[in-house]
Parts: structure tokens; C-alpha cells; sequence
């Protein structure tokens, strides 16, 4: 539940992972659209991406193999499509590193997630922080997508903005789908993990220059 949370110190709520620059061009403009663009996102982005290599490390941490963990923290960091999106995963995965070497300070593991090159990308992160939580592989990846879908969401409301209840809304509509978003990230063989969503791509290249903005993402 604390790792599902917004309120974990990782920074997530001052990224909008392409909302901003949806909004910005008109992509996005109220409810129905940021519900339909952040419902994609989910499916087409951390669907193929995120959530099956969170599943993979968290597997990777709990048999300690440490190879296994470099590998997919380096295919996470190569396959970001833009230079801000790999620093928003670099940063939140420091920031998590930092995190758990306060809560567990003597486990070797966060010496072996801090020296990840180029950096301990977020889902690699998280998953060693749930590693020890007993939780099923179905739970971890349930609560990195809740822990998605409310910063997502929160970003939809300030970005476009909407009102409590549009957004109150929208993440029920997350919610709905993230069971569904999970059962495939757990059955996805290797050969089809991807991180291929050119809008997303063509939108986070022009936030990196937008001219006003709120988000660093």
C-alpha cells in the first residue's frame, strides 16, 4: 500500500509523462479525452514496458540473480524514447534507492540497485522494494500501476484541468483496466516486450522545449 501511493518520495507527481504536451496541442482538451489517452497509456506504454520487466526484476530480486537485474535495467534505460523520459525513471529510481537505504540500510541488494549504470531505473527499483513484502508478482505490478495511475491522473487534472469529480472518475476507469493490464504484462513472452508509442515520443521530444510548462515530463 505505501509503494502504491502518490506520497512515496520519488518525485512522481511532478511528471505528466506526455499529458502536458497532449494538452498543449489540443490532444487532450477535457475528460472523455484524458480518460481515452491515459486508458491507452496504460495498455500501449507501461502495459508492454514497465509492468512486465517490474515482474521480471522482482522474480530477478527474489532468486538474486544479479545479471538477470542488470539486463533489465538496461533494456528499460535503452528503450526510453526520449532523453527527459529516461531521466524521470533514472531520478525516481534514485530517489527510491535513497528510500529504501533509509528503511533498510544494511541490505546489500541497494548497493547492487545503486550501481546499476547508467542509473536504477523505477520499476527495477521498485521491485526490490517489494521483493520482501510477501506479495504475490499480481500484487506488485497491481500497485506500481495504481501508484501510475494516480500521479497520471493528478497530472490530467492540473494540466488540463479538470474539476474532482472528472478525475475521480478517470481513475476508476484506470482501475478497471489495470487488472486486465496486468494479467498480460505476466503472461508477455520476453520477444514481445516493447517500448514503441511514437506519439507519446513525438510529444515528450517537443516538451523537452515547450515553452510554459508545469511538469518536467
Amino acid at each position: 500500500m505505501r509503494l502504491a501511493s502518490p506520497s512515496l518520495p520519488v518525485g512522481g507527481f511532478s511528471y505528466s509523462e506526455g499529458v502536458e504536451s497532449a494538452v498543449d496541442t489540443g490532444l487532450v482538451g477535457d475528460e472523455a479525452s484524458a480518460r481515452a489517452w491515459l486508458v491507452d497509456q496504460l495498455a500501449l506504454g507501461i502495459g508492454r514496458s514497465d509492468l512486465p520487466v517490474a515482474a521480471r526484476a522482482l522474480a530477478a530480486w527474489r532468486r538474486g540473480d544479479r545479471d538477470a537485474v542488470a539486463s533489465w535495467n538496461a533494456w528499460l534505460a535503452t528503450t526510453r524514447e526520449t532523453s527527459e523520459l529516461r531521466r524521470q525513471s533514472e531520478q525516481m529510481g534514485r530517489s527510491l534507492a535513497q528510500w529504501l537505504r533509509q528503511r533498510d540500510g544494511d541490505d546489500e541488494r541497494i548497493d547492487v540497485l545503486a550501481a546499476l549504470a547508467p542509473a536504477p531505473m523505477f520499476a527495477v527499483a521498485f521491485a526490490l522494494a517489494a521483493a520482501d513484502s510477501g506479495a504475490s508478482a499480481r500484487a506488485v505490478l497491481a500497485s506500481f500501476a495504481a501508484g501510475w495511475a494516480e500521479n497520471a491522473t493528478q497530472a490530467a487534472l492540473k494540466a488540463v484541468p479538470l474539476g474532482q469529480a472528472a478525475a475521480q472518475r478517470i481513475l476508476a476507469a484506470l482501475s478497471a483496466a489495470i487488472p486486465a493490464a496486468v494479467e498480460r504484462a505476466l503472461a508477455m513472452p520476453a520477444s514481445e516486450l516493447q517500448a514503441f508509442a511514437p506519439m507519446l515520443a513525438i510529444l515528450s521530444s517537443q516538451h523537452e522545449e515547450q515553452y510554459s510548462r508545469l511538469f518536467r515530463s
